[in-house]
Parts: structure tokens; C-alpha cells; sequence
């Protein structure tokens, strides 16, 4: 799996086109890097640029942006909306995928390093690269802002972490740090900026003082006027979406605004946000108006509606949500997007590859959807619509395992990849032979959780094939019959590419567990299928 760091630096330059593409072009010319956004701000004066890459990558994309930013901000003359303290004002990396937050704090303490080395400026470390308790929250750092940097600095209690605590005044101070995916995202109101202020203390985490917190955990907030859209926001900084929903978040706004007689318009998001955050708020509103959803892009519509997030211009998905602008890994892989046609004929080709593991596979995914197929087709029918909130419950699973499966398809042709690797280790001493074996029967052990896993997941459904069997539409039993005797044969093929696998197995004890586990999932799939044969068999209509 590659090792993914998102990095979402602000530069406070939001009007300058010349500028920001300047600054863009020097993070998208760093080898290893994909520049995903670019989301400039005329009113906060501010740019959020957002790329991934390798640990090392980003680091040395933040710097390269950091490079462009030094020869062309000048801090004396900067004003905007959002609170700063810096021409690079904050830079955070983020874990996406094969890294952990470890590894984002030192890209943080690297890049905080290299910043105060080359450029000669004072950088704080903040969140979870914070080294003090006062430091781990940002605006804790930019208190006073830029304009009350030179005093902070004299403090010795603001000596930064990096570099001079001399006020530079065409820079001024950077914060760098490790956080979770943090959300920066506005919601519209056509009123002043003094009332989305007040909104906003309701609702931040800070609210109006100790004495006075707000309703919403890690939430930020602050009430600005948008010149450009001729509009106030209450602009929301969410830095755990999991506390704190974009849907919690839009509701509680709408609710303070209701109260102040004051029309929401929709809301923002600013840079990307994570797919979760966007199924969480479909599934809220599903539940709310009882709505019936299975599939990802209808979810995804249905969010953008209830959120407004098309009202200041259009939200993308694909440029808006980070996990489909880095979906590489996840897509479907060539056995699993190319045509039946081709994948057939790809099975009866001279070459080991595919084989019985991937068709296993293809065959049980077909399983679980015709399965689906049957809950749909009695879904939504008027002869059926006693049966509608029942096939609410089957279609999810069924639609899920179906997707499950999928992968499956071309993880096994690939699962034998380590083993083959081991395979090709010289083995021309004792050592040197004792690593190729553990090498091999590392690879041959991972080659087997594949198969292993297309059983688990497959079994997961004969209850839902089941009650389907009893009420299901009954025009569509012998799909349901066909559905139930393909899941049933792509366990019975999975289990036999683990049993083949298990021979040249060395660890008995490893054996010996994998065997009954196999054992256990083949006879569930069995006895699966015949329960639903026979209850389809039995069945008048």
C-alpha cells in the first residue's frame, strides 16, 4: 500500500491571481506530489492549498510553496477577514492512508526545521506535534495575530519552536503541526456579519469565554462579511468530524438562525472533505425524512442538497471529495472493470492466471447480486409494498457484500505476488536460504487470506437469501435459486484454493486453525444453500 500524507497549507494571499498560481505551480512541480486543490478567498485575503503525496514529498512540497510565498508576500501589506499570523500561516499534514500520525509529526518537526533553517523564520508546532499543552490548539498560537507578533515574541513564554524569535515583518510566523482531518467549511446567511458573529460564539466549542462555552465540541468559529457573494458566513473550522458532524454542525446553525429570524442560503466547504463526513450527513437526513438509499453517488447528491453546498458554485464530488481525487488503489482492477467477455477469455488463456481463486470470487459476487436483484424487484412494488420496510433491511447487506466481492476478483490473481517475490531470493548459504523459506511461507500465508476472506464475506448473507426465499418476489425465485447455488460455489472454490495452498505449509499449528476455519465456512455455505433451495421449493404462490 503507498504512504499518503495530505498537507493543507493557508497563504495569506487570496486576490492576487498571479500569485497564488505562482505558489501553486511551485507545489505541483515537486516530484511525488498531487496538487488537489486550490481554494483562493478575495474577502479573508487567504488561499488554502491542498496536496498529497509521500511523507517526504509533502515535506518538500510545503517548502517548495513556502519558497514561491517568501519572494512574494509582504505581510505589511496584507488584510483579510480570516485571522493570521503568517504569508504561510499554518501547514498542517494530515494521515490519509499508510502512514500514522507518528509519521505526519516528524514531517511537521522536518518541515518546521527546514523552514526556520532556509527562510530564516520563526514556526510554532501545534495539534498532535505540539510540545506544550498552550500550543496544541491553533488559535491558542495566532492569539494577537499578526499585529501583535512583535510583543509575543518577546515573550519567552512564545519562543517558537524553530528558528528566531525575531519579528520578520514580510513573513511574520508559521504554525506547523500533525491533526485529524479537519473540515473548513462556511454556512451562508443573508444577514450581517455582526449576527453570523453571534451564531457563531452560540456554536463554537470557545463560545463567548470560560464562563460561557459553546454547544459544539471541536468546532471553531467566527462570523465574517463576504464581499463578493454579498452575504455573511459563519465560518466553521470542524477538527473532529466524528464529534462533530457537518450535519450536527448545518442544523445547530440553522436552529440559532431560525431564532433570529435570519434566512440560511446553503453552506461551503473549503478545500476537500473527507467521503465519512458526507455519507454521515446522508444518513442522517435518510433516517430523518425516511428516506431509501443504497448507492454511494445517490448518497453523496442527497448530502450536497440537504447541506446547500452548490449554493456558492458547484460541488464536484470528484474534485470535492479527497478520497475520490486519490481513489487509485481503491478502483477496481482490470479483471474487475474489464468486460465478460474479456475476463472469460482472459480465464481460458494459456497463463496460470486468472484462475479457479479469481472466477471463486466472480462467481460468489454474482451470488450476493442476484440476491440483490430479487430485494429489489420486490422493493417499491404495489403487490409487495407490505414488504417494503423488510426489503430496507435485506438490500443493504446483500448491495454490500456484492461490492465486497468485488475486489476479490483480482486480489487473488495478485496475492501470490510476496510469494513469488520470496521465490526469486538467492539461496546460496544456509542464511541465505533460512530467509528465502520464511519469505515463502509469509508469502504463501498472505496468499491464503485472500480465498479465506471471499468465504467470510460471502457467508455473511444466507440469512437475508433466507427470508428472501420466504416473501421475495415470487417471479424471481430462480434467480434467487441461481443466486444461492453461485454464492454457495464460489465458498466451495475458495475453499479449495486454501486447501491447496495450506500443503506446503510448514507451521502445523497454523495448519491445523486455518483448516477448521475453512472446514466451517464451507459447511456454512452448504447448508446456506439447501436452506434456501428448500424453502424456495416448498414456496406456493
Amino acid at each position: 500500500m503507498s504512504r499518503i500524507v495530505e498537507c493543507v497549507p493557508n497563504f495569506s494571499e487570496g486576490r492576487h491571481k498571479e500569485v497564488i498560481e505562482a505558489i501553486a505551480n511551485a507545489i505541483a512541480s515537486t516530484d511525488g506530489v498531487s496538487l488537489l486543490d486550490v481554494d483562493p478567498g478575495p474577502s479573508t485575503n487567504r488561499t488554502v492549498y491542498t496536496f498529497v503525496g509521500s511523507p517526504e514529498s509533502v515535506v518538500e512540497g510545503a517548502m517548495n510553496g513556502a519558497r514561491a510565498a517568501s519572494q512574494l508576500i509582504d505581510m505589511t501589506r496584507h488584510h483579510g477577514e480570516h485571522p493570521r499570523m503568517g504569508a504561510l500561516d499554518v501547514c498542517p499534514f494530515i494521515p490519509v492512508r499508510g502512514v500514522t500520525e507518528e509519521d505526519c509529526i516528524q514531517c511537521a518537526n522536518e518541515f518546521g526545521k527546514q523552514l526556520a533553517e532556509e527562510l530564516g523564520v520563526p514556526v510554532y508546532l501545534y495539534g498532535k506535534a505540539a510540545k506544550e499543552e498552550k500550543r496544541v490548539k491553533l488559535p491558542s498560537i495566532r492569539a494577537g495575530e499578526y499585529e501583535g507578533l512583535e510583543e509575543k515574541l518577546k515573550d519567552p513564554v512564545w519562543q517558537p519552536d524553530f528558528g528566531p524569535a525575531d519579528f520578520i515583518p514580510s513573513w511574520g510566523a508559521t504554525a506547523t503541526g500533525c491533526r485529524k482531518f479537519l473540515i473548513a467549511w462556511n454556512v451562508n446567511l443573508l444577514a450581517t456579519k455582526e449576527q453570523a458573529h453571534r451564531v457563531a460564539l452560540n456554536l463554537r466549542e470557545q463560545g463567548r469565554g470560560p464562563n460561557e462555552p459553546g454547544r459544539l465540541k471541536c468546532v471553531q468559529g467566527i462570523g465574517w462579511w463576504l464581499e463578493e457573494a454579498n452575504m455573511a458566513q459563519i465560518s466553521m473550522n470542524l477538527t473532529d468530524f466524528d464529534i462533530t458532524p457537518l450535519h450536527t454542525a448545518y442544523e445547530e446553525a440553522c436552529k440559532d438562525a431560525k431564532e433570529l429570524n435570519l434566512p440560511v442560503v446553503g453552506s461551503q466547504v473549503v478545500g476537500l472533505v473527507p467521503l465519512q463526513a458526507i455519507m454521515m450527513a446522508a444518513e442522517f437526513y435518510m433516517e430523518k425524512d425516511n428516506l431509501f438509499l443504497v448507492e454511494e453517488d445517490q448518497k453523496v447528491r442527497l448530502a450536497i442538497d440537504r447541506l446547500g453546498l452548490n449554493s456558492l458554485g458547484p460541488f464536484n464530488p470528484k474534485e470535492r471529495i479527497i478520497e475520490y481525487m486519490i481513489r487509485g488503489e481503491d478502483e477496481p482492477g482490470p479483471l474487475a472493470s474489464t468486460s465478460v467477455f474479456n475476463f472469460i477469455k482472459n480465464v481460458g488463456a494459456r497463463s496460470p492466471a486468472p484462475g479457479g481463486g479469481s472466477v471463486s470470487a466472480c462467481v460468489a459476487a454474482m451470488g450476493a447480486a442476484l440476491g440483490a436483484m430479487v430485494a429489489f424487484m420486490t422493493y417499491g412494488k404495489r403487490q409487495y409494498e407490505q414488504l417494503d420496510s423488510k426489503m430496507r433491511q435485506l438490500i443493504p447487506p446483500l448491495y454490500a457484500t456484492m461490492n465486497d466481492l468485488i475486489p476479490f476478483i483480482d486480489k487473488d490473481t495478485t496475492a501470490f505476488n510476496d510469494y513469488m517475490a520470496a521465490c526469486k531470493l538467492p539461496k546460496g548459504t544456509p542464511e541465505e536460504q533460512a530467509v528465502r523459506d520464511q519469505a515463502m511461507q509469509g508469502g504463501l500465508k498472505k496468499a491464503i487470506q485472500v480465498p479465506l476472506a471471499v468465504m467470510q464475506t460471502a457467508n455473511r448473507v444466507w440469512g437475508q437469501l433466507q427470508e428472501l426465499a420466504q416473501c421475495g418476489n415470487f417471479t424471481t425465485m430462480s434467480d434467487l435459486q441461481v443466486g444461492a447455488r453461485s454464492l454457495e460455489t464460489g465458498v466451495w472454490g475458495a475453499y479449495h484454493n486454501v486447501m491447496i495452498n495450506l500443503r506446503d505449509i510448514k507451521d502445523e499449528q497454523y495448519k491445523q486453525k486455518i483448516t477448521a476455519e475453512a472446514e466451517a465456512e464451507v459447511q456454512k455455505a452448504q447448508e446456506g444453500k439447501e436452506a434456501v433451495l428448500k424453502i424456495i421449493s416448498e414456496r406456493k404462490e
